[in-house]
């Protein structure tokens, strides 16, 4: 049976304002005992505490399945650095959710905060509901947000969407906030909604795909042909398979934008074509 967590009071009506999970994963966790596992160091309102003191506990480490049920929305750093293994949230996770994830499931049913699966590099991450800022971003002077892996929120996103990821794919079911794609470096950035303005800005490669929207393009691309690249096809059908359900590809295909300009032009944005 899974490693069950449920916070030991209600964010609602008392506890610790943050809980860091920083270390707590399931490929982590193999092999320790239930008392093993509830003496583990976490972090409440930036002091230390044991895992045991702020959650109760129940199951085993077996299955490498850990299940986080309950309002997790002040727990940040669920599923930080997991190599191996699952995690299911029943509600809604903190920041930093998947932060140097490189490999392993995270499964949110609800909402996630800023700097989701930031410099993740493999895995699979699916939120029920909407996330932050810095989707897939890099963090505060770093050169690289997502490196590899999947990630989908079927609601929407913050501002900075994928900004410099280097590899990777990224799905919005929704709208997402401004400048995504911000200074990419490559990978695959798919909005099922509204795209935010300023996308693509500071972009060297990779796509930017508006399956619906007909976001104003930054005078710095320059307008391309209109197709439907394989790629598109392919990477949809990956999607899927993690829940995705984008809406139907334009009969017409897609408007091929290049740029950035200003850093080379050899990415591109994707619009719908009227038919």
């Amino acid at each position: 049976m899974p490693l069950v967590l449920t916070p030991a009071t209600d964010p609602a009506t008392g506890g610790p304002l943050t809980i860091g999970l920083a270390g707590i994963t399931p490929d982590r966790l193999a092999g320790l005992s239930l008392d093993a596992v509830k003496g583990l160091a976490v972090t409440a309102d930036e002091r230390p505490a044991e895992l045991g003191e702020l959650f109760s506990i129940s199951g085993d480490t077996a299955d490498s399945v850990l299940d986080c049920q309950g309002d997790f929305s002040r727990v940040h750093f669920v599923g930080a650095g997991m190599a191996a293994g699952t995690i299911r949230g029943t509600g809604g996770v903190g920041r930093h959710a998947a932060e140097g994830m490189t490999g392993g499931r995270l499964e949110v049913a609800g909402d996630a905060g800023d700097w989701l699966a930031a410099e993740m590099s493999g895995g699979q991450v699916v939120i029920g509901g909407s996330a932050g800022d810095n989707v897939a971003g890099a963090l505060p002077g770093s050169d690289h947000g997502l490196r590899g892996g999947v990630v989908v929120v079927l609601g929407d996103v913050g501002c900075l969407t994928g900004q410099r990821m280097r590899r990777g794919i990224v799905a919005v079911g929704g709208n997402c906030g401004a400048a995504p794609a911000f200074e990419m470096r490559a990978g695959t950035v798919v909005v099922a909604g509204r795209v935010g303005p300023q996308p693509g800005l500071g972009m060297r490669r990779g796509s930017l795909v508006a399956l619906a929207d007909q976001p104003a393009i930054p005078a710095t691309f320059h307008r391309g042909q209109a197709w439907l690249p394989p790629f598109i096809g392919l990477q949809l059908a990956e999607l899927r398979r993690a829940g995705f359900q984008p809406p139907s590809l334009p009969a017409a295909g897609f408007r091929q934008w290049h740029g950035d300009l200003i850093a080379g032009g050899r990415g591109e944005i994707l619009v719908p074509e009227p038919s």
